[in-house]
């Protein structure tokens, strides 16, 4: 994985810019630490920061094919899985390579069948492409998102990146939020609507779509979506299907010139990774797999059982991690580890986000990275099976608002009267929940109740998966790991797309099918364990300390949150006894010590980029 830049302008002498160029690249060191490269020829100037997973000795970029007098050049974050495939028929059609990377491959097979090489290619990925014959930039990004793509047009320059905080080095483009950003802040956040940057000036290329720049201006395009049509396998060839497709797609993705490892939390979709890659290591004698694991000090003195988080995790991993003969690593971190972070994580999203939700998981990928470069994960199993708590309760299914943000109300109190009237949260919600749910592949003949579990399946692969993958993304590569995620993988994702619900739950079950489809691979009381999210401290200290920053900051007449929030709401609520409530205040995991977490994120951001409000 990679970190990309550039801008394209079609007049003016780009390479006065060399230093700019420079600049906007070095932002992105974390994500690509071995190396760095640029490339300046008009009307285009490229940048990239390279991870080195695939022919560490001559995957370079940008990459720079000539044609005769054609030129075509490329920057490229991402893995393509179905790379010998495609290097095969390209060779058939006879075309020759220097290099082992599917950096190069990605190229030809642009240069064979133009845009329409999307449809071919298996992976994850954000990329532009130079294209000297037709006096165009191609950029694309994989089907669901999971690698990142922003970019701005102004003025006449398109400027573009992994990350935001490459595009804000161009003076073009100031960190201005507006009223649509704050309400995607503070009503929509830390999730954030497809396409939006926040930023006033920025935007993000959708998941699935693909954009061409030329003299003519900026053209984006959908070239992939999701599509309803009749499941025609019963319970049994559906089980044996997914079987075969997931384990068809974690060989794949192991595939690596570099150590891979495992994620592992002793639950049903991150153990079903771990065993199918002991299995492929063990079948092709490349030797043990290495999983790892996150906890919290004194979690085990503090964790309590409730609906959203079950059991602990702990004794399960143990558990698989002796049965599978793994080499496991227990990656623990304490409160002020996780206090200190928030921070850091901040500063990787360019955005507040996940409160210590991030700032963990920032920790765990910067020890894993001590002993590997390439992790896989089991993010996208829930949104797309039918896990979280929502699909399976009446109040969350009916509650006409995304499922894991159900406490509007109390989100946009916190805001200053002000404020509120300004960005209008309420409304804001209300609009992208609509337009969300009016996005949705109707299939003819489906009952209200089938239509409304597509519409919650439609609403967690598009608005929920995205920010989960993104938390991923920015975390892992803020350290130079690059986790891979096989449940991801858009055949999976089409194929489950159409399963019934009644199928989906085989067994009575939440996520019935796919433990149908790994029997055998898992034993009985893993397989069916009840599911439990992402682990995060349990440590009232944790509470404590952020409730005084946020605190502090209340009586930091100078911070920039204070206009934008009522303070004697938050100070209320950091004296009452539901700041520790297990209630969510968004998703499994957010409750109200992240309220506050997430406040002193906001805090952080606005001073760190010196936000401007208007």
């Amino acid at each position: 994985m990679c970190g990309i830049t550039g801008f394209i302008q079609w007049s003016g002498d780009l390479t006065q810019d060399s230093q700019l160029l420079v600049k906007m690249t070095d932002s992105l060191a974390h994500r690509g630490p071995d190396g760095s490269g640029t490339w300046i020829s008009n009307p285009c100037a490229f940048g990239h920061r390279r991870l080195s997973v695939i022919d560490p000795e001559n995957g370079a970029q940008p990459m720079i094919i000539h044609k005769e007098e054609d030129v075509y050049a490329i920057v490229y974050n991402g893995e393509l899985y179905n790379t010998a495939e495609l290097r095969a028929e390209l060779v058939a059609r006879g075309h020759r390579f220097q290099t082992q990377c599917d950096t190069e491959v990605l190229l030809v097979s642009y240069m064979e069948w133009g845009p329409d090489c999307l449809e071919r290619l298996n992976g994850i990925f954000a990329f532009a492409i130079w294209d000297s014959v037709r006096e165009q930039v191609f950029f694309a990004r994989d089907r669901v998102g999971v690698k990142p793509l922003f970019y701005s047009y102004k003025d006449g320059t398109l400027i573009f990146g992994s990350e935001p905080k490459a595009i804000l080095q161009h003076p073009k483009v100031e960190p201005v939020v507006g009223a649509e950003g704050l309400a995607e802040v503070f009503i929509i956040g830390p999730a954030r609507t497809p396409g939006h940057g926040v930023y006033k000036d920025i935007s993000e290329l959708r998941p699935g779509c693909a954009m061409i720049f030329n003299r003519e201006g900026l053209r984006k395009y959908s070239y992939w979506k999701l599509e309803s049509k009749p499941h025609e396998d019963d319970v049994d060839q559906t089980a044996r299907h997914l079987r075969d497709l997931l384990s068809d797609t974690v060989e794949r993705q192991l595939v690596s010139d570099v150590p891979v490892c495992s994620l592992l939390s002793g639950g049903l979709d991150s153990s079903a990774l771990s065993s199918l890659a002991v299995d492929y290591y063990s079948r092709t004698g490349q030797g043990q797999v290495h999983t790892y694991s996150v906890d919290y000090v004194d979690n085990d003195k503090f964790f309590q059982s409730h609906s959203f988080q079950p059991g602990a995790d702990a004794p399960w991993i143990k558990r698989m991690s002796e049965e599978l003969g793994t080499q496991h690593h227990w990656i623990e971190f304490d409160t002020p580890e996780l206090v200190e972070a928030l921070d850091a994580s901040t500063r990787q999203r360019d955005l507040p986000g996940m409160a210590d939700v991030d700032a963990s998981l920032f920790l765990f990928c910067r020890e894993i990275k001590k002993g590997a470069t390439v992790a896989i994960s089991g993010e996208a199993a829930d949104e797309i099976f039918g896990g979280y708590p929502w699909f399976h309760r009446e109040e969350m299914l009916n509650s006409g608002t995304f499922p894991w943000s159900v406490a509007p109300d109390m989100r946009a109190g916190l805001l200053s009267p002000e404020i509120r009237e300004w960005i209008k949260p309420l409304d804001y919600l209300g609009d992208r929940y609509s337009e969300a749910v009016a996005e949705v592949p109707a299939l003819q003949g489906e009952t209200g109740e089938q239509q409304k579990m597509r519409v919650m399946s439609y609403l967690n692969i598009t608005r929920f998966m995205p920010t989960l993958l993104d938390r991923k993304d920015r975390m892992s590569m803020g350290v130079g790991l690059e986790v891979r995620v096989p449940y991801t993988d858009h055949r999976l994702i089409e194929y489950v797309w159409n399963i019934p619900w009644s199928i989906k739950t085989a067994g009575d079950r939440e996520k019935g099918i796919l433990r149908k489809a790994l029997e055998g691979v898992l034993p009985d009381d893993v397989l069916y364990r009840k599911k439990s999210p992402y682990p995060k401290t349990h440590n009232p200290n944790y509470l404590t300390a952020v409730k005084q920053q946020v605190l502090s900051i209340l009586d930091d007449s100078t911070s920039p949150l204070l206009p934008l929030i009522d303070k004697k709401k938050i100070r209320e609520l950091a004296s009452s006894p539901d700041a520790s409530s297990n209630l969510p205040w968004f998703g499994q995991l957010m409750s109200g010590p992240q309220l506050f977490a997430y406040l002193a994120q906001v805090h952080f951001w606005l001073k760190e980029y010196n936000v401007a409000i208007r």
